[in-house]
């Protein structure tokens, strides 16, 4: 009977899964190897000659193609800039400079109506047109690099733009913003939406969201000291404790389809981690309480290896595997962490493992025979576009994993 006991036991030991050890961890060695390489990539493959990201990467065709190119340079640069700070590589530090001036160099100076803002148009499924969280959600990079480098000009653009969007875009009886503007009028669209050409009832939640992304008016309140940008980004916390459901996420909203009950593999998550920031600046634990409800919706979703895909479902329906989403992986285990350092994310700590484990496995090798994927991160997109299977991987997979490499270097090894 001891016999079979010891052999149960000796069996749950070798067997069980090896992100619930805290022996598991990355070493320090692998996470600045992984973020060396990681850096050096977007460095010199992503970015192109103007320093903006090249974006998704056809693997068939090996060719990119632009998708949102302020938003994802943006990504980059914070990317760049944490990489650095962790490595000591002030070359990283130079690139997000370059990167940076770029991104600035699209403020709109000569149109009548958009004059301060910026040239953010998205190059999808909107086309032409600028969208707020194309904006939004790229600014965090800049107020970090003018932070870092004391350069106070990034930051100055990126607060222009956001006062522009404050002006004209945001709602604040009802704690939302507009998503869309016409590059070419200037107008705000408030009655159609490019994501949703063919609806004839366009209602106010297919031309606005809480778009508190990026937590931008909470950077622009730290920067310029103006309490009304204050009162604006606590506003939208509001809305977002309010229209959260109950299953953790904002089903109303696109990119999620609430018909279908598919989520978003990464825009839950900039409202949690723009909630986990508005519980920082007001102590209001109701903002926590509604991070941790997003946060345990991808930590169900997250595989025993560490996967998350692309498309999942509230409704318990498998979800579609043709695309794997690093950056959900990543981000994901940025907000645990953060959620950990604030006492209240201990169940966790194993998906934080779990993402650390994978993001350090699915790279591309730095000899691989492609050199448009020498030391990438793994971020795959699979789709039906222009009469084709449209196969990528996307430059998020690389900015979020440093992202949370930097991070998760400080959470193991400290700052």
């Amino acid at each position: 009977m001891k016999q079979k006991s010891l052999y149960i036991i000796l069996c749950f030991l070798l067997f069980m899964p090896r992100a619930f050890s805290q022996e598991t961890a990355l070493s320090s060695e692998q996470v600045l190897e992984a973020i060396n390489s990681g850096a050096k990539y977007a460095s010199t493959v992503i970015l192109d000659n103007d320093f903006k990201s090249r974006c998704d990467y056809n693997m068939t065709e090996g060719k990119w193609y632009d998708y949102e190119i302020p938003w994802h340079t943006g990504q980059i640069i914070y990317a760049l800039i944490e990489s650095s700070r962790v490595t000591g590589e002030q070359s990283f530090l130079e690139v997000a400079k370059k990167s940076g001036d770029w991104w600035i160099s699209l403020e709109i100076k000569d149109h009548p109506k958009l004059k301060g803002m910026l040239a953010a148009k998205h190059g999808d499924h909107a086309g032409e047109a600028i969208v707020f969280a194309t904006v939004s959600d790229g600014t965090a990079g800049l107020y970090k690099l003018s932070e870092t480098t004391k350069i106070k000009k990034y930051a100055e653009v990126a607060t222009q733009a956001g006062d522009w969007m404050f002006r004209n875009m945001y709602l604040e009886k009802e704690g939302l913003c507009y998503d869309n503007i016409d590059p070419e009028s200037g107008e705000v669209l408030k009655n159609s939406s490019p994501f949703w050409p063919d609806r004839k009832d366009i209602g106010l939640f297919e031309v606005s969201r809480p778009n508190n992304e990026g937590s931008l008016f909470l950077d622009m309140y730290k920067f310029t000291g103006d309490k009304v940008y204050k009162k604006a980004f606590i506003n939208l916390c509001e809305s977002l404790v309010k229209f959260q459901g109950e299953e953790g996420l904002w089903m109303d909203f696109m990119p999620n389809f609430k018909e279908e009950g598919s989520y978003h593999p990464r825009f839950n998550l900039w409202y949690a981690e723009s909630l986990i920031d508005g519980y920082e600046l007001t102590k209001d634990k109701r903002y926590l309480d509604a991070a941790i409800k997003c946060a345990r919706v991808y930590a169900n979703a997250q595989e025993n290896s560490g996967t998350i895909y692309y498309k999942n479902f509230i409704n318990g329906e498998e979800p579609n595997k043709n695309s794997i989403c690093g950056s959900a992986a990543s981000f994901s285990a940025i907000l645990w962490i953060r959620l950990v350092e604030h006492q209240v994310g201990q169940e966790f700590l194993p998906n934080i493992e779990k993402s650390a484990g994978w993001v350090y496995r699915n790279r591309f090798s730095d000899n691989h025979p492609d050199p448009n994927l020498r030391g990438a991160f793994l971020n795959s997109r699979v789709r039906n576009k222009k009469g084709k299977k449209w196969m990528v991987n996307r430059d998020v997979g690389t900015s979020f994993g440093l992202r949370f490499l930097a991070k998760y270097y400080d959470f193991h090894y400290g700052k």
